[in-house]
């Protein structure tokens, strides 16, 4: 299953795109897409809109997973984030491919191993999970990819999770992925 995972940010967004069986993953690509930093914020996101359903569109990826909108404590922050968040679903639904949301912290959670890890932890294990030599850069890349992984963690690598619906809660814990990746029965 080749899983697309995106980093909505209205300055940068990242991307990142792994082929993964549920426990093995392999790099297809990443990066960062941005608009114009000196012109109107409207440009910025269709300039990240435009990037974006063009590389999804090229992907053959099966499914999409993407960060979703955390509490903010700045309001204006929220809503910019918001408004590239909205550009990102609908490249997706242009894109005509299932979407799947994580929380920052779930994220976190299914790389690191706790909610509340440094953005430098979480691109250590992107690096360690995919082989890579070095890390990717930048960190909205190496968010992207951990959203991938998280996701391929999440559905056990076998079915592209439909718009809006995510698996059951006892199959969405790192003892289920390795046992069912293993081919055993998972313990109770």
């Amino acid at each position: 299953m080749r899983v697309f995972g995106i980093d909505p940010g209205s300055v940068r967004t990242g991307y990142g795109c792994v082929e993964t069986d549920g426990s093995h993953h392999k790099l297809i690509s990443c990066g960062a897409l941005s608009g114009p930093t000196d012109g109107p914020f409207p440009e910025r996101l269709r300039a990240i809109h435009d990037q974006l359903l063009a590389l999804l569109t090229s992907s053959a990826a099966d499914c999409v997973a993407v960060e979703s909108l955390f509490y903010a404590r700045n309001v204006k922050s929220a809503l910019t984030l918001g408004h590239a968040r909205g550009i990102v679903v609908l490249a997706v639904v242009e894109a005509g491919l299932p979407l799947a949301e994580y929380a920052p912290a779930e994220i976190k959670q299914a790389l690191v191993g706790h909610g509340r890890a440094e953005k430098s932890q979480v691109q250590h294990m992107v690096t360690l999970l995919l082989g890579l030599d070095t890390p990717p850069s930048p960190y909205d890349a190496s968010d992207a990819l951990a959203i991938a992984i998280c996701h391929a963690h999440t559905c056990g690598g076998v079915l592209p999770v439909a718009s809006g619906t995510r698996p059951p809660r006892s199959e969405r814990s790192w003892r289920h992925v390795s046992l069912a990746a293993l081919g055993r029965r998972q313990l109770q």
